[in-house]
Formats: structure tokens, C-alpha cells, sequence
């Protein structure tokens, strides 16, 4: 089958580099230059180049002895990234339903992804009448809202200023972090409690509760949180629930994950 016909912004030189890359598939052991050219047709310049560039962005690795190519870790990392993110959301789906039937609000599932907060599983209550704009799919800066914090406050130092030298504090309401010393300093406090509450620091009016999800090696993968308009959650005694059962869904998700620690998080602490 042509795939060309009818298709107004084929594009030559990325279909020989997917074939390229289709071409280590199945069973085929590490290819050299040669055998890559001859196996799809090409001219040995032609298969250079884009050998070249698939090298250079990680795609590809070349053995410097045998000169024979292999597919590189950034394929792996990818693709570790699309089978997280779907056995994820199976895990915590039915756990994220329950805590929206038990609260009433907006929860929210979300992991960092090449530097931004990338939702991807979002419950809410349609007979509500209030939608909260960050859809499964949305991306955002990846200090934002009860997520962001929630995932970076478990990085590297040095991971937490690279994010931040990327995608620079923003003011966006009233109570937002402008200072990154400020906002580091809060994910410490955050890494220490094991969740946050989010007071309006991302959009005026609106808080969160969100809580990290970790994998069978003790990672954190992703982050389980509660939006709400503020004035819907004013008491304390309230927000105290909501925190225990966010941590408690967060904790049920990594379980699924194959996480089996259960920190001692002080839930009644002040905030």
C-alpha cells in the first residue's frame, strides 16, 4: 500500500529514518552501514546521514570497534515512558473514581514528562457544573498546581534547578511563588510530609491536595491529587480528611505498582 497518496506533507527523509529504525525489529542482531543501506535500498551517504542523526539524538548507538549499529536507550526511555503511563492509569483508575465519588471534586493524575506536568487520568463530576481546564493530556509548567510540587519536591537538587532554569516561576496568582529559593524550600517541607496542600498558589480561588505514587523500586512516578474551589473546602477538618485520603490513594496506587514501604507520614500535622 502507498501511503503517500493523498498525503500532502509526506515527508521522505523521516519515513527512511522510521525504517531505519523498524529495521532492528523482530530478530535482527546489531546492523552495520552497509547492511542497513542494502536492507532498505538506500545509498550508503543517504544511510550515513540519517545513521548520524538518529545517533545524535539518541535514537541510534554505534559500537566504535565494530562500527555495526544498535538501538539507542532513548527508544527505551520512550517507550518506558508510554507502558508506564498506561499500566499507571490502569492501576490507579479505579482508585481515582473512588476518591472523586468520595469527595465530590476534581482528581487529577499526572507524571513529568521531558521537563513539563502531564495529565493523564482526570475524574470529575459532570453534574457539577464547574470544569477544572487541565484535561488528560494538558501540559503544564511542572510547578504547577498540587501536582507539580508533589513530583518535583522527590527530584535531585540539581534536577529541581534544571526544571527551573527550563520553565521559570511564573506569577499567576495572588499567593504564587516568584522566588525559587521560597519555592524550593517548600518542596523540602513537602518531601518531608509526604503530600502538600496547595493554598491557591496556582490559580486564585483554587487549592489541591496531591500525594506521590511510587513504583516497585521505590521511585516517584507520578502524582494523585484533589482540586477544589477553595471556598468548598474552608475547614480544616475537612481538609485533614481529604489529605489522608488522598496519601491513602496514592499509597493504594503504588501498592499496584508493586511498592510495599508504608511511610510513617505524620497526616495530622500542621500545614
Amino acid at each position: 500500500m502507498d501511503y503517500r497518496k493523498g498525503e500532502s506533507f509526506y515527508n521522505r527523509s523521516l519515513e527512511r529514518a522510521l525504517q531505519i529504525l523498524i529495521a532492528f525489529g523482530g530478530e535482527r542482531k546489531p546492523l552495520t552501514l552497509a547492511q542497513l543501506s542494502e536492507l532498505l535500498g538506500l545509498s550508503k551517504a543517504t544511510a550515513l546521514r540519517l545513521c548520524s542523526t538518529l545517533v545524535k539524538y539518541g535514537f541510534l548507538r554505534q559500537d566504535q570497534e565494530s562500527r555495526q549499529y544498535f538501538l539507542g536507550l532513548r527508544l527505551f526511555e520512550l517507550g518506558s515512558i508510554v507502558l508506564s503511563s498506561f499500566s499507571l492509569r490502569k492501576a490507579a483508575s479505579p482508585y481515582l473514581t473512588q476518591l472523586q465519588v468520595k469527595f465530590g471534586k476534581a482528581v487529577f493524575l499526572g507524571i513529568l514528562d521531558e521537563g513539563d506536568l502531564l495529565y493523564i487520568d482526570k475524574r470529575e463530576d459532570a453534574e457539577v457544573g464547574i470544569s477544572f481546564p487541565s484535561n488528560i493530556g494538558r501540559r503544564r509548567p511542572p510547578y504547577w498546581g498540587m501536582l507539580g510540587p508533589a513530583l518535583m519536591a522527590f527530584l535531585p537538587d540539581d534536577e529541581i534547578d534544571r526544571l527551573l532554569e527550563r520553565s521559570p516561576l511564573v506569577k499567576t496568582a495572588k499567593k504564587s511563588f516568584i522566588a525559587s529559593e521560597d519555592f524550593k524550600e517548600w518542596l523540602r517541607t513537602i518531601r518531608e510530609k509526604g503530600f502538600l496542600v496547595e493554598d491557591e498558589t496556582t490559580i486564585d480561588g483554587i487549592g489541591g491536595i496531591g500525594a506521590p505514587v511510587r513504583d516497585h523500586t521505590g521511585n516517584v512516578v507520578a502524582a494523585v491529587g484533589v482540586g477544589f474551589i477553595s471556598s468548598s473546602a474552608d475547614s480544616k477538618t475537612l481538609k485533614k480528611k481529604m489529605v489522608k485520603e488522598v496519601v491513602a490513594t496514592a499509597d493504594a496506587i503504588s501498592k499496584e505498582l508493586g511498592f510495599r514501604a508504608n511511610p510513617a507520614w505524620d497526616l495530622n500535622a500542621d500545614w
